[in-house]
């Protein structure tokens, strides 16, 4: 349910102030579009980068199936973070200094990824549109509807990926969408993914 306190609009399970945590890691990216282009292989190295990090505070001993949960946590922190990254490189503006930044925070049953971008105001107001959709609907009957969309129209399904992370992965997700001070077509939006963890 969305919340109006100054143009502060915020959805979902999104933690205000988030929790202490012992173990976080953060990543800033510039957001200059020469940078972004030259730099894209860039945020999958990072994601992996941060799939690794955090695989190493998990058990490492292998199961039936020879997946350890190191493995899992490290493959499901990699593509979740590469998601993450590549959607606000992906919907950021060039028109502000403020830097694309990811931090992952650790706790005793859960990951929190906390991503953070500068977006022009309709390509918000089109993403609230989505989200408002996501938390009406059933998320598996949505990606199944994205799919078949792509299909007929022989294109690419947009927020795919967030409903993979959902669906596949039982992540769960908070936005916020704050007004840039000074821009009256600015907004700062910060996306907070839940990723459920056993140490």
């Amino acid at each position: 349910m969305s919340t109006d306190q100054t143009n502060v609009r915020q959805w979902g399970e999104f933690l205000d102030p988030i929790p202490p945590s012992d173990e976080f890691l953060t990543l800033n990216f510039s957001p200059d579009r020469v940078n972004r282009l030259q730099r894209w292989r860039n945020y999958g190295l990072s994601a992996d980068f941060l799939g690794d990090y955090f695989a190493t505070f998990f058990p490492g001993n292998g199961g039936d199936d020879g997946l350890s949960q190191r493995d899992t946590i490290k493959g499901s922190v990699s593509y979740i973070a590469n998601e993450l990254l590549e959607n606000a490189v992906k919907y950021s503006t060039t028109d502000h200094d403020c830097p694309i930044t990811i931090t992952l925070y650790l706790y005793d049953h859960k990951l929190i990824f906390e991503t953070s971008n500068i977006s022009p105001l309709p390509t918000t107001i089109e993403y609230e549109n989505f989200i408002k959709v996501l938390l009406e609907k059933d998320p598996l009957e949505l990606y199944m509807e994205r799919l078949e969309k792509s299909a007929l129209e022989d294109c690419e399904a947009s927020q795919i990926g967030l409903l993979t992370m959902i669906n596949d992965y039982q992540a769960q997700f908070g936005w916020r969408f704050v007004p840039v001070a000074g821009s009256e077509d600015l907004i700062k939006v910060t996306v907070m993914t839940h990723l459920g963890v056993e140490i």
